[in-house]
């Protein structure tokens, strides 16, 4: 019968019941529309059918060959994404021919996603596009990061993919002729695969076993030790524990771009956190049990207002006498020094992840203690945390966070406002919104630290009451592409600096006309991003083991009364403990918490594996850490008791 017959036939039948076309479809009827549709797309795109069919025909024409093509990808994308990432060819040669074991080692894994992909897609020229996309992606992203700071990407920074746009701002993102190179290389690979049209002939069964073998040992080489160590011998990858940053980058010289990744995801499951198996209630109160100097008259019942300001990216050259850094730079940041007293922070990190910083001083707690994450606030429980604005708030203070930049970054407004600040100001640039209620200038590209202290003078000369503000700037983060010289990068760096230190001279003397007692603390939170071979850490030859000045951070009290700064360590200490010195300063009362965290200062006053791999962890600080921010905060709280229940 003719097919137009056996659709009229149909048609009459179906309308017949109209139910049945309102609740079912017919197959039949489906299935003859899909073929008049594709005969309609032979008229109207001759041209693309009859390439489909040459396509479909070479799948079995050049099955031989079709067979190399799926068997070399893997080498061949290994192999690109490790040349587009690499900072020339020669040292991407030199790891071929140098590391050949791990250079194998990548090629196995990359079989392996290929293999998996295929399984699923079934269409080798399908999978070979969603394969290289993904490699591609990943090592331009390695190229442009270390070529920004000077790190090289670990799979975690993956977290910071909804921050892109944020993200573009901070990198020097210069495309190459040699990138495009490697960019036409892949997409005519693409293009033959696509032509030749490799694809598998397999029952569902049979993919999704392979897929299965495919996952299943790339995640043991994450999760097991018992299997990632032995490969990881075999193919003798660096697995060396990577405490700073240089030993990270000297990991990566070892392991380079594939193997690093899969290897550092290896040390990132092992180091997550985990709740030690003796925390209860009744150990924290263990700890707690120690006699307190109880105060509540903060030195007469006078509350100074306490200003903190973590300086983004703000740190003192100087430590590095083969530099000569002109003393100019810094003048107004001495004489804060010499009106005041400065000292030596240790810094939880460098070069980036101020969020490491920022937790410190706004919870008084260590990151370690949470196994120094890239992201400490990520590890948070979702209620109201006991951070150091709590204690103010209990205390009649007003509670104030500043931070020019987005709101979203780093999810900051989100997580935030369960650290008890009553008051949050940021400003976007790119949504054009503000809460600064001062002019906003910019220096470089983000706003001009002289913005951030106008705000600051105006909460303190508009509030009834005293106030704790913590401020973490923005003007000095990189880049550092704006200046005389677009590529005297430290130069421009220095000339930034130079600029802040105008604006804390005018902050220091507008803060010297007003009647309110005022203490304020300065640091950096930690030593810039600079651009990775050519930088200035580079010329100073800086390696894993001799770069521990780099988490030294230069800081100042200063006030504009007869503050107390007998109580300011000698030595150095953990950025930390910085927030119980501003509580001693200032005579607040202690609770047994705020004791403890005293006697720790005393007993171990740097405790950052950052700084030194060789300080032992602390069982007793680290459960603390556990049990303040992430567990039920069985130590002693600032949080009010009928919000307190309302979490525990």
């Amino acid at each position: 019968m003719p097919k137009k017959s056996i659709v009229s036939t149909r048609k009459n039948e179906i309308k017949k019941d109209e139910t049945l076309i309102k609740d079912s479809a017919d197959p039949i009827e489906a299935a003859l529309e899909s073929v008049e549709t594709k005969e309609n797309k032979k008229i109207r795109f001759p041209k693309l059918h009859k390439f489909n069919e040459k396509r479909e025909r070479n799948t079995e024409k050049y099955k031989k060959f079709n067979t190399f093509l799926m068997i070399i990808f893997p080498v061949f994308i290994c192999c690109m994404a490790e040349i587009t990432q690499s900072k020339s060819l020669s040292s991407c040669l030199n790891f071929f021919t140098g590391r050949p074991t791990v250079f194998v080692f990548g090629i196995l894994l990359t079989a392996l996603v290929f293999v998996f992909l295929l399984s699923i897609l079934k269409k080798g020229w399908v999978a070979m596009l969603v394969h290289s996309f993904i490699f591609t992606a990943l090592s331009t992203t390695e190229l442009f990061k270390y070529g920004t700071n000077g790190n090289h990407l670990i799979l975690s920074d993956m977290k910071l993919v909804k921050s892109v746009k944020s993200l573009t701002s901070f990198a020097y993102i210069k495309i190459t002729p040699r990138l495009i190179i490697c960019y036409l290389i892949v997409i005519a690979f693409l293009l033959i695969a696509m032509y030749f049209n490799p694809k598998i002939k397999a029952s569902p069964l049979k993919r999704v076993t392979a897929s299965c073998a495919c996952v299943l040992p790339v995640t043991a080489m994450i999760v097991l030790p018992s299997f990632y160590k032995p490969v990881y011998r075999t193919f003798k990858l660096d697995t060396t524990d990577a405490t700073n940053t240089f030993k990270l980058n000297e990991k990566f010289e070892n392991n380079h771009f594939l193997a690093f990744l899969i290897q550092t995801a290896t040390e990132s499951y092992s180091n997550r956190l985990v709740v030690p198996e003796d925390y209860s209630e009744e150990y924290i109160q263990e700890i707690m049990d120690i006699p307190v100097d109880t105060n509540e008259d903060f030195n007469g019942g006078k509350k100074p207002n306490v200003i903190v300001v973590m300086s983004e990216s703000y740190a003192d050259f100087r430590a590095f006498d083969q530099l000569d850094i002109d003393k100019k730079y810094y003048k107004y940041f001495d004489r804060a020094i010499s009106e005041g007293q400065g000292g030596i922070a240790i810094t939880p990190t460098y070069a980036s992840w101020t969020v490491r910083s920022e937790f410190e001083l706004l919870f008084g707690l260590p990151v370690r203690g949470l196994n120094t994450p890239n992201m400490p606030q990520r590890e948070l429980a979702d209620r109201e945390q006991p951070a150091l604005a709590q204690y103010y708030k209990s205390w009649g203070y007003e509670t104030i966070y500043v931070h020019p930049f987005q709101s979203g970054f780093y999810s900051r407004a989100k997580i935030y406002g369960h650290f008890g600040f009553e008051k949050m100001i940021y400003h976007d640039d790119y949504s054009h919104t503000t809460d600064f209620t001062v002019p906003v200038e910019h220096f470089g590209t983000y706003v001009d630290d002289s913005t951030v202290f106008d705000q600051i003078i105006y909460e303190i000369k508009n509030s009834d009451k005293p106030i704790y503000l913590h401020t973490t700037t923005m003007q000095n983060h990189q880049p550092y592409n704006q200046g005389d010289d677009p590529d005297d990068e430290f130069g421009n760096y220095l000339t930034w600096i130079e600029h802040t230190n105008q604006g804390l001279k005018k902050f220091l003397d507008e803060l010297k006309e007003i009647d309110e007692p005022t203490l304020v603390f300065f640091v950096g939170d930690h030593f810039p991003s600079l651009r990775g071979e050519t930088s200035v850490y580079n010329q100073l030859g800086l390696t894993g083991e001799n770069c521990s000045p780099l988490y030294q951070q230069k800081y100042f009290f200063w006030s504009n009364y007869n503050a107390d700064f007998s109580y300011i360590p000698k030595n150095e200490t953990s950025f930390f403990y910085i927030p119980y010195i501003i509580l001693n300063i200032i005579d607040a009362p202690r609770d047994a918490f705020i004791e403890k965290m005293n006697n720790y200062m005393n007993e171990l006053p740097v405790y950052s594996s950052e700084y030194n791999s060789e300080i032992p962890k602390n069982d007793e600080l680290d459960i603390l850490t556990i049990d303040r921010v992430v567990m039920e905060e069985f130590s002693p709280s600032p949080i009010p008791e009928e919000e307190l229940s309302t979490h525990n």
